[in-house]
């Protein structure tokens, strides 16, 4: 049988390496690589195309012309989310930006099939682009096996040490835009100091060290409630040493307002460590009944749902448990087979 021949595309824009775009076309190459029916080739976005079967673009923005007008061969295109359309005073589009979404969406009905990370993403695409829901593939992503439980003190220890990080600590893995709810965090966390004297926020991710207007309203946030000393910033961490933070975290928090799928939180789960998010979007379908689900804007009551993990050892080690046993049902593997799926009908 002839190998179908995959030209996979690189994205083209800044920083997609360290976040969740660029976890999913590392791990995708991986899983696709381990089979034999297809030939997968990471190509650049201006590369010569005239020898694959079929093109595949792994990212979608849809203020950056992150895809051709005119398509020479079938193409598949990975829509992770529409987040910068569902909330339009957040994310600024200008003049230039309408005009790039008006060919961007235009391009995007040209595709022969879209995969997409969850039905809430699926929904929103179908809202904002009027593209038939048959068009479009729901694709869970995978947790890496680096996630997991570590049962080596020493490992955990040292990580600790290397950090500088407190014995009792609620973390936040991820980005610092607007539907990531950062304020919603910090509030919490304050209603939780209030019952915890000796527990402070860790903060992971480049948007926490990297000077912006973002990071200029979390940092006078922090400072307006008097938690300069019991927030700890951290940048890009290793996936190891990554590993071993969600394992020391005692909760892990996620109250976004949206997400396309959430990757962080699956980490977590795999990690042993018992997560709070919220009611919205992709979240119940990520999580199912492994995490407290709350209102992204009831700060009250996500503070309770921590104080009631920490204090209550049942309920923590209950949601521990559903948190590892719901990671195990999402795989890179799983993810490649579905993709090859896709390929398959977009050639049809």
């Amino acid at each position: 049988m002839k190998q179908i021949k995959i030209a996979l595309v690189n994205p083209p824009l800044p920083g997609h390496k360290q976040r969740g775009t660029g976890t999913y076309l590392e791990e995708l190459i991986k899983a696709l690589n381990k089979c034999t029916e297809i030939e997968v080739t990471l190509v650049r976005i201006n590369s010569d195309i005239s020898k694959f079967d079929l093109v595949h673009y792994p990212y979608y923005d849809p203020f950056f012309l992150t895809l051709p007008l005119i398509k020479i061969k079938p193409t598949v295109v990975t829509v992770h989310d529409m987040i910068p359309l569902k909330f339009p005073n957040y994310f600024q589009k200008g003049l230039r930006g309408e005009i790039k979404w008006l060919i961007q969406r235009q391009s995007l009905k040209g595709a022969k099939t879209i995969i997409t990370d969850s039905y809430a993403s699926k929904k929103d695409i179908v809202k904002f682009t009027a593209i038939s829901e048959e068009k479009i593939n729901v694709i869970y992503l995978g947790v890496r096996e680096e996630f997991k439980v570590i049962s080596s003190q020493k490992e955990l220890d040292e990580v600790r040490v290397k950090y500088s990080l407190p014995s009792s600590f609620i973390l936040y893995v991820g980005d610092v835009n607007y539907n990531k709810n950062i304020p919603g965090i910090i509030k919490s966390f304050l209603s939780a100091t209030q019952k915890f004297e000796n527990i402070y926020l860790v903060l992971v991710g480049n948007g926490f060290i990297n000077n912006s207007i973002q990071l200029s309203d979390i940092n006078n946030l922090i400072s307006k409630l008097r938690l300069e000393e019991k927030v700890i910033k951290l940048g890009f961490i290793d996936l190891s040493d990554l590993a071993g933070i969600y394992n020391l975290a005692k909760v892990y928090l996620q109250p976004s307002f949206a997400e396309g799928f959430g990757l962080p939180i699956l980490e977590a789960m795999a990690c042993g460590c018992p997560v709070v998010t919220t009611n919205t979007s992709s979240l119940p379908e990520l999580t199912g009944e492994a995490a407290i689900k709350l209102d992204p804007k009831n700060y009250q009551t996500l503070a309770r749902s921590i104080i009631e993990l920490i204090e209550n050892a049942s309920l923590r080690d209950q949601l521990i448990k559903k948190g590892i046993e719901r990671a195990k049902k999402f795989s890179w593997d799983k993810c490649s087979q579905e993709t090859i799926k896709a390929y398959k009908k977009a050639l049809e």
